[in-house]
Formats: C-alpha cells, sequence, structure tokens
C-alpha cells in the first residue's frame, strides 16, 4: 500500500467523520420543533429522522458538484497537494462542528465545511486557489438571504395559520398540528439529506480526483453516496440534544401551530435550494423559520439575546474554520508526507475526545431536553419524571436550577 493511498483513505475516513458530525449538529433543523411541543418522543424523533436522511442522500446530487467543482479551483492543483487541501479543510469543519455543538449554538455545518476548504486552498496555493465566484454567488450570498427568506415565508405561514385556525378549540388546534408536524418534520430531515449529505460525497469526489482514482468529469461513485448517506444517518441518530434545545427551547417558546409552519417553510426552501445546486445552510434557514414563527404569534417571546449568540457564530464560521483549516494545512505541510497528515489527524481525535469529555460535566440529552429555558440553563441539571397525561413525550424533565 502507497504512501499516497494511505493518505486518500485518510481523507475519506475524515470526510465520513465530518457528515457524522453534520448528521448530530444539524438534528434540530429537522425535528427541534416536534420534540419541544411533544408531537413526537425525542428518541423516535431522531430515529425518523436519520431514516429519511438516509434516503434523501440519494435523491439528487447537484449540491454534491457545487462542492466538488465550486470552490477549490482545480485548474491551480492537484494530487498530493489537494489532497492536503481537502484533508485540512475537513479537520477545520470539523473542529468548528464539535466546539459550536458542545456551546450548543446552531452554527452551519456547510459553513464550516466551505470554511475550512478556503482556508487550506489559500494556504497552499494563495487567493488564486478558490474559486471566488462560486463561493460568493452560491455560499455567501445564499447565507445571507436564507435566514431573511425563512423568517419572512414563517412569519406570513404563522399569521395565516392562527388567522385561519382562530375559532378552533385549542385543545383540538394543538392535537392536530402535532400531527401534522411528523409530516412537516419528515419533509425537513428528507430534504436535508438531500442537501447536507451531498456535501460530503463532493469533498470525497475531490479527493478522489486528486488521487487519480477518477476524473473531474466521471459520475459519483455509488459507494460514495452510500457511506455519506449512512454517515449523516448514524451521525443524526445520535442526536444533537444541545442544538435541539437551544433550538427547541431556548429561541422562541414554540406551539404546535409555529412548529408545523417553522417545518414546511425549511422543507420548501431547502428543497428548492437542493434543486437549484445551491449548498445551503440548513442550520440558517430552520433557525430563521423558527425565528418568523416567533414574529408571527401575537404574544409570542423571542429571546433575542440568544438569537444574538446564533448571528455571531454565523458571522465567524467561514472565518474560523478557514482559519483552524489554514493553520491544519501548515502544520502537516511543515512535518511533511504521511507523517504530516497522521499527525493534524491524531491531533483531531485528541480535540474530539477533549471536547466530548468536556460536554459530559453538563450532559444534555434525550431526558432533559425539553426542561424549561431559564437563564444560565442552556445545559439543564434535571431529572426524568413520568410523562403528563395526554402527552406523546415519555420523558418531562424537572429543571433544576444550574450554577456555572
Amino acid at each position: 500500500m502507497t504512501a499516497e493511498l494511505v493518505v486518500l483513505l485518510v481523507v475519506v475516513v475524515t470526510a465520513l467523520a465530518f457528515d457524522f458530525t453534520n448528521g448530530f449538529h444539524d438534528t434540530g433543523n429537522a425535528m427541534a420543533t416536534s420534540i419541544a411541543t411533544g408531537a413526537l418522543r425525542p428518541k423516535t424523533a431522531v430515529a425518523l429522522s436519520a431514516s429519511l436522511n438516509l434516503v434523501g442522500a440519494f435523491l439528487s446530487v447537484e449540491v454534491a458538484a457545487t462542492v466538488a467543482k465550486g470552490v477549490v479551483n482545480l485548474g491551480t492543483v492537484g494530487g498530493e497537494d489537494l489532497l492536503l487541501i481537502v484533508f485540512a479543510g475537513l479537520v477545520g469543519g470539523i473542529i468548528w462542528n464539535l466546539a459550536t455543538w458542545l456551546l450548543g449554538l446552531p452554527s452551519s455545518s456547510s459553513h464550516a465545511l466551505f470554511g475550512g476548504l478556503i482556508g487550506a486552498a489559500i494556504a497552499s496555493i494563495g487567493m488564486s486557489g478558490v474559486e471566488w465566484g462560486g463561493v460568493l454567488g452560491k455560499v455567501v450570498i445564499p447565507a445571507l438571504l436564507a435566514p431573511v427568506v425563512a423568517a419572512l415565508v414563517a412569519t406570513a405561514g404563522t399569521k395565516l395559520v392562527y388567522r385561519i385556525t382562530s375559532t378552533v378549540p385549542e385543545g383540538t388546534k394543538e392535537h392536530g398540528f402535532r400531527v401534522g408536524q411528523i409530516g412537516s418534520a419528515s419533509l425537513v430531515s428528507l430534504a436535508h439529506g438531500t442537501n447536507d449529505a451531498q456535501k460530503t460525497m463532493g469533498v470525497i469526489f475531490l479527493a478522489l480526483v486528486a488521487h487519480g482514482s477518477i476524473t473531474a468529469d466521471d459520475e459519483m461513485p455509488f459507494w460514495v453516496k452510500l457511506s455519506c448517506a449512512v454517515a449523516i444517518a448514524l451521525g443524526t441518530y445520535l442526536g444533537g440534544w444541545r442544538i435541539i434545545r437551544t433550538l427547541g427551547k431556548g429561541l422562541v417558546e414554540i406551539a404546535a401551530p409555529q412548529g408545523m409552519a417553522a417545518e414546511s417553510s425549511s422543507a420548501a426552501i431547502i428543497l428548492t435550494s437542493s434543486h437549484l445546486g445551491l449548498p445551503l445552510s440548513t442550520t440558517h434557514v430552520a433557525t430563521g423559520s423558527i425565528l418568523g414563527t416567533g414574529l408571527g404569534r401575537k404574544g409570542a417571546e423571542v429571546r433575542w439575546g440568544i438569537a444574538g449568540r446564533m448571528a455571531v457564530a454565523w458571522l465567524i464560521t467561514l472565518p474560523s474554520a478557514a482559519f483552524v483549516g489554514a493553520v491544519c494545512w501548515f502544520l502537516a505541510h511543515i512535518i511533511g508526507g504521511l507523517a504530516g497528515v497522521l499527525v493534524v489527524f491524531a491531533a483531531l481525535i485528541l480535540l474530539a475526545v477533549f471536547m466530548y469529555l468536556r460536554s459530559r460535566m453538563q450532559p444534555v440529552h434525550s431526558g432533559n431536553v425539553n426542561a424549561e429555558w431559564e437563564p444560565g440553563a442552556e445545559h439543564p441539571a434535571t431529572t426524568a419524571v413520568p410523562s403528563p397525561a395526554g402527552s406523546e413525550i415519555s420523558e418531562s424533565p424537572r429543571p433544576t436550577t444550574t450554577n456555572h
């Protein structure tokens, strides 16, 4: 086995690891509102979302083509140099995903990936190594428009929903929309698979082109589709409970009609972007939709402090991931060859283990994800208690005050 083949295998494994983190990082985009309103039990929700992510990954490859050919300038780099860029970019994306997950911030996995690739490409070959037209038109502009459009659509949808159902008894309304949420949340999960799993497909495609296994004009290999679909589904099933809690309980106090409006808006926008080949951030869309439901319901509480933290995370995602990607490239390049790649890979594993152990100090899980949101209770210490009569959720946690 040659050193170049080992590097390719490490890159593919790292890409699938990123896909896995993308899955648990973004589960809340589809299921946070359904879990918060009691439409679905937490573990049922993540299992359903994982299954539909798996299916959605096979529906289209338009987004994969954008990632494979629209970020790194393939005319300026190839071979081992391109493999190293892809590897360093993936490490940058993974580290940012894990850091924001630890903080419970629903930042964009897509932008973490693109940022990592951009930083590594600039570090390697300069500004000419990036397809700036593709980055601006298919990453930056959609990132600015997505949350605004989603918020406007969800605001209008929420107002319309409450107007149409104004004469319906509250209990009947809640029950009906909880049932409807199962369908709308499922559609978001399907849409997420068509958009996010393909980003990793595009990265692996880049690595295969760099290795010479395929050419830039070849079709996406089936094994790449299958492995990426399985990786994102497994990550989704793990459940990113910290981010689910922020989206479901921290941003807006959500009722079932709002939840269905948010999910329907998100699904429509994500599916449209996938059809057009736009690697849209599902996090931006879902968060914008949830925020819109708070604006569309009279008297709803919107926690603008939490929204502000999210906005800051969004703004710094691309440059932060780019910085990490550049640092990883420099480290691997200075050491050189297979040894450099393995050192960076080992550092990634150590950082991942550290962040996981840190998260266990203030655990968020299916049993306490729905604890009432209180100041300083982003990561609640809770005890599971029997669910109230009629609730779909099997564990209804009792919140306690925590000091940080």
